[in-house]
């Protein structure tokens, strides 16, 4: 959707855009547009920006904790939508931001933020069904972004649930969000960097990491009828780099509901255990999916329970975001630990 310049709602932020001044700030507090008009093509629209936001919002936690890392705190009027505490290091940033809604705040609330730009993790936020839609937010003249890992090719958003994929999500998709955001903020060299900073940890991480022979299964939430990864969302990127074997990487939705009595019969070698601090489902916590896992006659004599191979992540690593780096790391420390990696 492109925007008329003219309705954006900024000016121009202390930051000065992509191939200005030899820094990202001007230190003297003075606006700066150099730059700009940005353009962006984002999940099948274009945004125009005539200056950098002054006041973001982000809906979702993984858009958040970019912005974060990109050291924009002070260019965020609001948050929304945690399923975690924030990544660490984040924590003196985040307290500076205004929270929402821990959940999905009103569209009403959004606009009390005054944003001049909004962003979200998933179509299901920014489309029908969510906060509002991306054209609702255009009338206002406030751009909007979805982070690609959420509209990618391959994802199919209409197929029910969490929707579905046909091409694995690989990194590249997050790291595209990070220099898209970082380009709408007129800071790209910083993009630069923190993604060249990702790309070492997952190559420190798997460096002679073997585990071809190893299966994982990646438990997101509810007990009664639990959600497991499917082959191809953030899971599978993580399962791939470790070089492991996903149990249900037969199954393209990214996050099935599938039976215990079909988990029995996979028998994994390892759980990795999604430790939310939401309040949504059943067994939300790590504590209380291992209470489950250890009591549950249907998975009490899974080869992983009962050796005890378990790796938590919290909801985020398990999302396309930030911190599926963190989660190949935890994963490749665990298989190491298990004696399981070659």
């Amino acid at each position: 959707m492109l925007r008329t310049p003219a309705l954006l709602l900024t000016s121009a932020l202390l930051l000065t855009a992509c191939g200005g001044s030899k820094s990202d700030t001007d230190d003297s507090g003075k606006s700066a547009a150099a730059g700009y008009p940005v353009t962006i093509e984002n999940c099948g629209d274009k945004i125009t920006l005539t200056s950098a936001p002054k006041r973001a919002v982000s809906l979702n936690q993984g858009t958040t904790e970019i912005l974060l890392s990109l050291g924009l705190a002070d260019r965020m009027s609001g948050t929304a939508t945690w399923t975690d505490p924030v990544m660490k290091g984040l924590e003196k940033a985040n307290a500076s931001v205004p929270r929402l809604a821990d959940n999905a705040p009103s569209f009403e609330r959004v606009l009390d933020a005054e944003p001049d730009f909004v962003t979200a993790s998933f179509v299901s936020t920014l489309g029908k069904g969510g906060v509002a839609t991306r054209a609702q937010f255009e009338k206002l003249g406030v751009p909007s972004y979805v982070s690609p890992s959420d509209c990618s090719a391959g994802k199919d958003n209409d197929s029910g649930g969490d929707g579905s994929r046909s091409t694995p999500l690989t990194l590249d998709a997050v790291y595209g969000e990070i220099r898209d955001l970082a380009r709408v903020f007129g800071i790209g060299e910083r993009g630069e960097t923190l993604v060249a900073e990702l790309e070492e940890r997952v190559r420190r991480a798997t460096a002679g990491l073997h585990a071809s022979d190893v299966s994982l299964m990646y438990w997101f939430a509810n007990s009664q009828s639990p959600y497991l990864a499917g082959c191809c969302g953030a899971p599978g990127a993580v399962t791939r780099a470790v070089g492991a074997k996903n149990a249900f990487a037969d199954t393209h939705d990214e996050w099935p509901q599938i039976g215990w009595e079909t988990v029995a019969d996979r028998d994994p070698d390892v759980i990795v255990i999604g430790d939310l601090t939401r309040k949504q489902q059943t067994a939300e916590t790590a504590e209380a999916k291992i209470r489950f896992l250890e009591t549950n006659p249907a998975t009490r004599n899974l080869t992983a329970v009962k050796k005890k191979r378990y790796v938590l992540l919290s909801g985020q690593a398990m999302n396309p975001s930030i911190r599926t780096v963190e989660g190949i790391e935890k994963v490749a420390a665990g298989l190491r630990d298990f004696g399981l990696a070659k």
